[in-house]
């Protein structure tokens, strides 16, 4: 069963128990996921419906620090419970050695030497995670890498 699929039988499930904020996260969550299958023109593959849902999930961590920026403390745990809402869709993410080991086989495959080689290399890694990792977390990794830290 795709996500898409399992997201709809989630939206029945909060519709029938009346679960509003539920609802609306994953109405937008699947406005999003069909949003991107139109603009491919047909079906999504998993990896790409974890990269719309990685993308959704990353939208809502800038805003929840934005809103805590602001003092709206509130809005920022609202944002948080939607990005929670959407790790239950996502695979489940890597462990700290099982990033490095990708870390150090992507930087090996792309062929960076030093810290001018960046986005080579986070091309590379990123291509190995497929959004089981917070991009943040793997450039600071990468680059630690590359300035031999």
């Amino acid at each position: 069963m795709s996500i898409s699929e399992r997201i709809q039988q989630d939206v029945v499930a909060a519709m029938k128990q009346g679960d509003r904020e539920r609802l609306q996260t994953l109405r937008m969550i699947l406005s999003q996921l069909q949003l991107a299958r139109k603009e491919a023109g047909g079906e999504l593959a998993e990896e790409q419906e974890v990269k719309v849902l990685a993308a959704e999930k990353k939208r809502r961590r800038q805003a929840a620090d934005g809103f805590r920026q602001g003092g709206r403390e509130e809005s920022a745990l609202r944002e948080e419970a939607e990005m929670e809402l959407i790790d239950g869709y996502l695979p489940g993410g890597l462990d700290e050695r099982e990033l490095a080991a990708l870390v150090e086989e992507g930087v090996a495959a792309s062929g960076a030497e030093g810290i001018q080689d960046m986005g080579k290399a986070m091309s590379a890694v990123m291509a190995l995670v497929a959004g089981r990792a917070d991009g943040k977390e793997v450039s600071d990794l990468v680059r630690k890498r590359l300035t031999g830290g």
